[in-house]
């Protein structure tokens, strides 16, 4: 498969129409037309759907499309690492991050690290930790932000020293927004909430220990901004971390921390005997002096 022929079959998958992505690729359409041919003899395999206005994917064609935006972003981020000047220090650093208070911490060593190379450029992904790890196992992120627990056998990693602290969010119009802390038995009988990562609801299932099972857990999430909509509205109530959802007179949410405190960690990890960029090289190297100090 031709880098080139990927990019083609991506505008297709965009437009969903031939002839438009032709036009927008500057070919014409039986070109265009015989090297998507070509790409299916190759793959053993039917792309694309043709209808006469519109094609649509088959799933081996969403299995191509999400496997080409990942080697068209990788070959991108190559080409960048090569541009990259000698004498001074450019290029892009990748970076991966939950949402997560501790964001703020990373902030700052960014823009420390922006003084020093003015010229380096950064690429931000938000994701929880396991979407940050699959992008860094496949080279599309260099460095990323995880909340514990994760497994960081794999990384080369630095703890922060702040804690993350597990509460409720929900309305204020709720009556637990009365109470200062949220115990155990608060969250029997309310829908629930609460976060995709098995990892972490385990932790969330021994802090309740077997009460767990008796929540009404009406949805889950990896990010919570959407979330804080649903609660927003009345849906339910969310499991979360503190400081992530902004909130004021105006907002109609509140967020109460558990009792006993559930607090979690998190790093800035990135893989072992990773070749890397220089300007990911001294990114590393900054973040390493930083917390030394």
């Amino acid at each position: 498969m031709e880098i080139r022929v990927l990019k083609y079959f991506l505008t297709v998958t965009r437009v969903e129409n031939i002839t438009k992505a032709a036009e927008l690729l500057h070919i014409t359409q039986p070109t265009l037309s015989r090297q998507l041919m070509q790409l299916e003899e190759e793959l053993r395999a039917q792309l694309f759907l043709r209808g006469k206005n519109k094609i649509t994917l088959t799933e081996e064609g969403m299995l191509l499309k999400r496997r080409a935006e990942e080697i068209i972003d990788l070959a991108d981020k190559t080409e960048r690492e090569f541009s990259e000047q000698d004498d001074l220090i450019g290029g892009e650093v990748f970076i991966g991050a939950a949402e997560i208070n501790s964001m703020h911490v990373l902030a700052d060593v960014i823009q420390g690290f922006r003084e020093k190379y003015p010229r380096v450029k950064y690429n931000l992904h938000s994701g929880n930790a396991d979407d940050v790890k699959e992008k860094i196992d496949k080279g599309l992120i260099d460095i990323g932000l995880l909340l514990e627990p994760v497994n960081i056998e794999k990384y080369d990693f630095i703890r922060l020293p702040q804690k993350e602290t597990w509460g409720l969010l929900m309305s204020k119009d709720s009556p637990l927004a009365q109470k200062k802390y949220i115990e155990k038995q608060d969250l029997i009988g309310i829908p629930i909430i609460n976060t995709k990562r098995v990892i972490v609801q385990n932790e969330i299932e021994n802090w309740l220990g077997v009460d767990f099972e008796k929540l009404d857990i009406v949805a889950t999430y990896n990010l919570v901004y959407n979330v804080a909509i649903l609660v927003e509205k009345g849906f339910g109530y969310a499991i979360c971390l503190e400081k992530l959802v902004k909130i004021n007179d105006e907002t109609k949410t509140c967020f109460k921390p558990f009792y006993p405190k559930l607090q979690t960690g998190c790093v800035i990890a990135w893989k072992k005997h990773q070749v890397f960029s220089k300007s990911t090289t001294k990114f590393i190297e900054y973040i390493k002096d930083v917390f030394k100090a």
